[in-house]
């Protein structure tokens, strides 16, 4: 069975809510992420930060869960830094309610493609996620989760089929994306205790 590995990239994120603390928020967003992780099941987890967001990282990791400290808050960064994996997806710290299911279906294609995204659900664009079989190939452009395209990494295969484009997901990027989040749904407690009414801006 391939080794595979899902890394959560804890990059700053571009939004709060008005009213709560932006750290906090960010923290939130974070822990329930990770959490997400390690419920997932045949594959191992780690989180990917830059140096000045290592305190981040030791706020949210589950014991034992590696931590990669990477130049730039980039999935061409975190892809470069492992080693050791057969295939890897990297994805945005700001997805807390994304079913597990959506992150299998990003790693599901790698077994007849060599790379594969999940956008983000909208018109703003940016991507959930990459995945890729490892070691990645070069012709992969310096992605940013915020803005990439699945039509952007597509153009720089060396065929269209080379990409897959899976189911995508909302991050938490604006108001717009709150309601969005689904209250039945399992997970996302600290964000969600966050947003009922814990740790408001003073």
């Amino acid at each position: 069975m391939a080794r595979r590995v899902v890394v959560a990239l804890l990059a700053p994120v571009t939004w709060s809510p008005p009213g709560i603390d932006p750290v906090a928020w960010r923290t939130a967003l974070a822990e329930d992420v990770v959490d997400l992780l390690a419920t997932l099941h045949e594959v191992e987890t780690a989180v990917a930060v830059t140096p000045d967001d290592r305190w981040l990282a030791e706020a949210v990791l589950w014991p034992g869960t590696p931590v990669y400290e990477v130049p730039t808050a980039t999935p061409n960064a975190v892809l470069a830094a492992l080693d050791g994996y057969d295939q890897a997806a990297v994805v945005a710290p700001d997805a807390p309610d994304v079913p597990g299911l959506t992150l299998g279906k990003l790693l599901r294609p790698l077994t007849s493609r060599p790379v594969a995204v999940a956008p983000v659900e909208g018109d703003e664009g940016g991507l959930l996620g990459i995945a890729v079989r490892l070691p990645a190939p070069d012709w992969i452009p310096a992605l940013d989760l915020d803005t990439a395209l699945p039509a952007t990494v597509r153009a720089a295969a060396p065929q269209p089929g080379d990409l897959a484009v899976t189911p995508g997901w909302h991050r938490m990027r604006g108001p717009a994306d709150l309601a969005r989040l689904d209250p039945a749904v399992v997970g996302w407690e600290a964000t969600r205790a966050l947003l009922s009414g814990g740790h408001r801006a003073g």
